[in-house]
């Protein structure tokens, strides 16, 4: 539990450093915003909200959100935005399925920070690095958030802090999902499962490549280097470069 405690601790930290009052987290009925929520109530006990949203999402999705927060005595508020969705995308020109899709995250994160101001909390994150390298997530959407507690730690380490937090055993096991669409799966998207990507994240960071297959190691690192921009705080043109 060490790790649990390092990452509560450094959360209740982030908060008192911002003057903040606590930590809304986004509640998706998945393993990365249940340990994520977990770990707030720990850092700042009653002082943290989790926000279901859903936008014409999973029955399944809400309830899993739902039984997370009743479980570990979460104070919870819904918001549906799938009406708001919808008037949005009439005022919209026709556009592909990624276009719609990355409208949600962006909706949430709206709701989100709406809810930061009004209670003065910080919006915590639920990105893990095996995303956050993969650039699977939507820019100023999921992305945009003040901190990331999981920001430093793989998927399968996530995983073991799930279990050492005593997260529901069905959502440890469901396969992951932005649930951005119905039968959406992270490693469907992202073209590679979890553990394989996991493996090569820890052996590029050991200097360890010459032990990883190359087709798998050259398509991670050119998806790493695409997604630096959405990593990175926007350029800035400074007056006195050359």
């Amino acid at each position: 539990m060490e790790l649990c405690e390092r990452i509560s601790r450094w959360i209740s930290d982030q908060v008192k450093a911002a003057g903040s009052a606590g930590v809304v987290v986004g509640l998706s009925g998945g393993i990365d915003s249940a340990v994520v929520v977990v770990l707030a109530k720990r850092a700042v006990g009653d002082q943290v909200l989790g926000l279901v949203m859903p936008c014409h999402s999973l029955p399944e999705d809400e309830g899993d959100a739902l039984m997370v927060a009743d479980t570990f005595k979460i104070r919870r508020e819904r918001v549906d935005l799938s009406s708001i969705y919808d008037v949005f995308l009439q005022q919209l020109p026709e556009a592909g399925e990624m276009c719609r899709a990355n409208l949600k995250p962006r909706l949430r994160m709206t709701t989100l920070y709406y809810y930061a101001n009004k209670l003065n909390y910080l919006v915590s994150g639920t990105g893990n690095k095996s995303e956050l390298m993969m650039g699977y997530f939507t820019k100023y959407g999921d992305g945009g958030v003040d901190l990331l507690p999981l920001g430093d730690l793989t998927k399968s380490q996530v995983r073991k802090l799930a279990e050492e937090l005593n997260i529901p055993k069905r959502i440890i096991e469901r396969p992951p999902s932005a649930g951005l669409w119905p039968g959406q799966t992270d490693e469907e998207d992202m073209n590679i499962r979890y553990e394989d990507l996991d493996n090569i994240i820890v052996s590029l960071e050991k200097g360890e490549e010459a032990k990883l297959p190359k087709a798998q190691l050259s398509y991670v690192k050119g998806m790493i280097g695409r997604a630096r921009h959405k990593r990175n705080t926007p350029p800035i043109f400074h007056l006195k470069s050359v």
